[in-house]
Parts: C-alpha cells; sequence; structure tokens
C-alpha cells in the first residue's frame, strides 16, 4: 500500500474510532445526569467493555503498520497531514504502552470511583471511599510507569492533557504565580474596604434561573440547536459529537450567582467544542489540543468576561428584571460582591484570585501522590496541612476538604495544573484579543460578543490541535507563555476593586 493510500485508510479508521468514543461520551453524561440509581453497576460493565474495544483499536498492529508507511511521505510542517500525523503517532505510542487489560481495570475503576464519591461525598464517608481511591492511584502509578520515558513519572499524567508540558515547566509558571498572589492578597487583607456578600442573595425560583441563564448562554454564542442544559452534581460539558455540545449545572434557590457562572464556564468549553472545523472530526485536527487551552475559554468567559463590569453593565437590567431583589442594589455593590476575595475551603466556590492556590496545593499533592511521596491513608492530613499553609484554614470535614473534587475518583491525575495553566493562557488571549478589537469591556457593555468569539474562533478554535500548547500562544500572541498577563490583570483588577 503506498503512503497516501495508508493516510486515508488512517482517515477512515480514525473516525470510526471517534464513533465508538462518542458512544462513550454519550454513557458517561447519562451517568452523571439521569440513570436510574440501579443502573449504575451495568454502566460499569458497558464502559469497560467499551474501553476494551477502544483500546484495542488504539493499540492495533494494523494502524501502527500504516502509519509508519503514512510516515514515509514528507508533508509541509503544520499542513493537515502532518499534524494529524503527529498526533497519531504521539497518541499510537502512548496507547501500546498500555496493557488492555490496566486500561479496562482504568475504565472500570474510575466509573465505579465517581459513584463512590458521589454517594459517599455527602455522608463524609472517608473510610468508605479510601478503598476506591487506594485502587485509582495504584493504577494510575501503574500507568504513569508504563508511560514514562524516565526521570518523574507524574510528567506522563500532565502529558495526557497538556501535550509538551511537564512539572518542572508547569512548577516555574506556578511558583511565580503563588508569589504574586500572595502579595496581593496581603494587599487586600489590609484594605478597610469589604464588600457585603448579602447583595448575591435573594429568592431565585430555578426556573427564573433557567431562562435568565439559557439567555445569556445564547447571547454569549452557545448554539442550543447544537446542545442542551442540564442539571448535575458536578458541572461539566460533553462532546458527543458534531453538533451535539451539551453543558450541565446546579442551583442554589437563594442565588442564581452559582448556577449562572457554572453555566458561562461550562459555555466557555462548549464554545470551543462547536467552534472546531466540522469537516476534521474525527481526526486530531478535530479536536481541542489540551485541557488547559480548554480551561483558557472557560476560565475566560467565566471570569475576565463573566465577572467584569462591561458585561454586567449590559445583563445586570436583564437579571433585574427576573430577580426584584436586584433592583435594590447598586451595581458597584452587587460588582464588589461578585468579586469578593476571602480564603475559602471550597475551590469551585473560590474567587479567581484564591481559586490559582486551590489548584497549586492540588498540583503538588498529586505529583506527590503518584511519585510515592504521599500515600492515600495519609492524604486527609496533607490536604489539611496544605490548606492551612495555602488559606489559614482547615477543613472540619472530608466533605469539605480531601474529598470535595471528583477528579481523583475518576482517575483525573494530572488534569489539575490545567485549571491554572488555563487562566494563565486566558489572560495572555484576552490581552491580545484586546490590542486587536480594542476596548473589549465597551464592546460587551453595548451586549456585543460576537466579535470577541469570532476572534477566538478564528485564532483558537478552527485550529484545532495544529499547534501543541505553547506554540499555539506564540502563534496567537507572538510571545512564549508567561503568568505575568494574568499577574497583571489580577492586580490591576483587584487595586482597583479595593482601593489599593
Amino acid at each position: 500500500m503506498k503512503s497516501r493510500e495508508a493516510y486515508q485508510w488512517l482517515l477512515d479508521y480514525s473516525r470510526e474510532s471517534a464513533l465508538y468514543e462518542s458512544m462513550m461520551s454519550l454513557l458517561g453524561w447519562d451517568q452523571r445526569t439521569c440513570i436510574p440509581k440501579q443502573g449504575h453497576l451495568y454502566r460499569a460493565r458497558q464502559v469497560a467493555s467499551l474501553s476494551a474495544l477502544l483500546h484495542k483499536r488504539a493499540t492495533d498492529p494494523r494502524f501502527g503498520e500504516m502509519l509508519s508507511r503514512a510516515e514515509e511521505s514528507t508533508y509541509p510542517a503544520l499542513s493537515d497531514e502532518a499534524v494529524n500525523l503527529r498526533e497519531w503517532r504521539r497518541k499510537y505510542d502512548r496507547a501500546v504502552k498500555i496493557p488492555e487489560v490496566l486500561a479496562v481495570e482504568l475504565a472500570k475503576a474510575a466509573s465505579e470511583g465517581e459513584l463512590a464519591w458521589q454517594s459517599m461525598r455527602g455522608e463524609n464517608d472517608w473510610s468508605g471511599f479510601r478503598p476506591f481511591l487506594e485502587n485509582i492511584i495504584t493504577l494510575k502509578r501503574r500507568e504513569a510507569s508504563a508511560l514514562s520515558s524516565g526521570g518523574e513519572i507524574y510528567d506522563a499524567l500532565i502529558e495526557e492533557f497538556e501535550p509538551g508540558e511537564n512539572s518542572k515547566g508547569v512548577q516555574v509558571l506556578f511558583d511565580k504565580l503563588a508569589g504574586s498572589i500572595f502579595d496581593l492578597l496581603k494587599h487586600i487583607g489590609a484594605s478597610p474596604h469589604r464588600p457585603d456578600s448579602t447583595v448575591l442573595i435573594g429568592d431565585s425560583p430555578v426556573s427564573e434561573q433557567k431562562s435568565l441563564i439559557g439567555e445569556v448562554i445564547a447571547h454569549l454564542g452557545y448554539d442550543f440547536d447544537s446542545g442542551r442544559i442540564d442539571r448535575s452534581a458536578h458541572p461539566f460539558t460533553s462532546k458527543i459529537g458534531p453538533g451535539d455540545v451539551r453543558i450541565t449545572t446546579r442551583f442554589d434557590p437563594n442565588s442564581f450567582v452559582m448556577a449562572l457562572f457554572s453555566s458561562i464556564h461550562e459555555t466557555g468549553h462548549a464554545l470551543y467544542e462547536q467552534g472546531l472545523e466540522v469537516r476534521q472530526w474525527g481526526t486530531p485536527l478535530g479536536c481541542p489540543v489540551s485541557m488547559a487551552i480548554h480551561e483558557s475559554q472557560s476560565r475566560m468567559w467565566e471570569n475576565i468576561v463573566g465577572r467584569s463590569r462591561g458585561f454586567w453593565k449590559y445583563f445586570y437590567p436583564v437579571a433585574s428584571k427576573r430577580f426584584e431583589w436586584l433592583r435594590e442594589t447598586d451595581i458597584d455593590e452587587f460588582l464588589f460582591a461578585l468579586n469578593d476575595v476571602r480564603p475559602s475551603l471550597i475551590r469551585t466556590e473560590a474567587d479567581e484570585v484564591t481559586y490559582n492556590l486551590h489548584i497549586i496545593m492540588r498540583f503538588e499533592l498529586e505529583r506527590m501522590l503518584i511519585g510515592g511521596e504521599l500515600e492515600p491513608k495519609d492524604l486527609p492530613e496533607a490536604w489539611n496541612a496544605k490548606m492551612e499553609k495555602y488559606f489559614g484554614l482547615v477543613p472540619s470535614s472530608y466533605s469539605d476538604g480531601v474529598m470535595q473534587d471528583i477528579h481523583w475518583s475518576g482517575g483525573a491525575f494530572g488534569y489539575f495544573p490545567s485549571y491554572a495553566l488555563g487562566n494563565i493562557y486566558a489572560a495572555q488571549f484576552y490581552a491580545k484579543a484586546e490590542s486587536q478589537l480594542g476596548n473589549l469591556q465597551e464592546i460587551f457593555e453595548a451586549g456585543e460578543f460576537d466579535r470577541f468569539l469570532g476572534w477566538l474562533r478564528e485564532h483558537i478554535y478552527s485550529h484545532g490541535s495544529r499547534h501543541l500548547p505553547r506554540s499555539l500562544v506564540k502563534a496567537v500572541t507572538g510571545e512564549d507563555l508567561s503568568s505575568d498577563y494574568l499577574v497583571d490583570y489580577l492586580n490591576r483588577k483587584y487595586r482597583i476593586l479595593y482601593g489599593l
């Protein structure tokens, strides 16, 4: 078979695998939203079976043979063919290092672990949950060891979510970021100005929240003809396939704020997925390049856009029509409360300044867990020590401490750094967009979000995996990745808010 015929074979094979992957996504979405309670155990078997099929396809010797043949042709750098071959090679070489039995065990353990977390977190049952976590960590250590090519095995797990990245590179960015955040927090703590958080509280019927959320995210660009929004314990976005990108949220009847911002966050993910080239579906070019780039979009829309004055100058009157208690509050008071900075126990409820510290401490903990410096049985004590170091707080329950996140229960080690990296990417992308589009706050105040979305589609979404993450930053901004833009953004915004 000739090289170009081999390439076509790879295209067809990749698109067929994508069909099975979309089935897996649908099973996952269903399990997190509406599966009957008694259906979970059988769902774990379904997931394990489909995982085995996908692993066989990913490690099929025929794929390796066709890949070698296709690589005999020379294609221009960053051409469709060159990019697809690069990514197929990277993923194939990773996949063949994982024994099928381990892949199946991981999928089954992740499904069972998430179920255990969902039922045991509310009961504060660490002793019941710990065996599931221990199993997951044992399997992830085996996976990381199998994938590692030397050095720190945790790097192999970061690579899964952030191609080309490693723990040392992440640590450099995080160290500079943490130092700047501690300095900013010191000044905020000394400020006499404090927001009144009660202005965010008021009767918020779920039906009205749903209506507001639908109006807001549609205005931001979310295509409801290609998606839907549902309720789940932990908000998430699921790409089922072309024309089907779903999001979820959760509600608080005493305030619409949590549901709105979790929805905007997931909309950021969904806009990225809906902005990928449909014609490239089933190939690497039709896929997001990394989780941190994905998170840059959700965090950008949620915080840099959604918590900004320009955004609320437009949407405050819209929200006030649905929630009468908002009319009693000045927009400046509302914005100050919305951007309140204070140490807290729960990551998902943290402000955008301290949120980064939540991620940094998780990065440090999971790095030790995978490296063997920390055992699961000692995790609660290590967690509490980190919380006291970074926030001056110690959780009084496992639910508000070591059990608060779903990620580790599902085996997503190496994922957490993506959140803070996403903030770093987001600030740098936003600064570049503003330099080209003009004052974005004035544009948002006028209710115009399509220009910004169009810029993101052109410079980020449409490229899929053409550029690796740090190369994408260079291609879009002309500079290397730097935490300076996030530091500048946070200092500029919060020094004004707190009168520093």
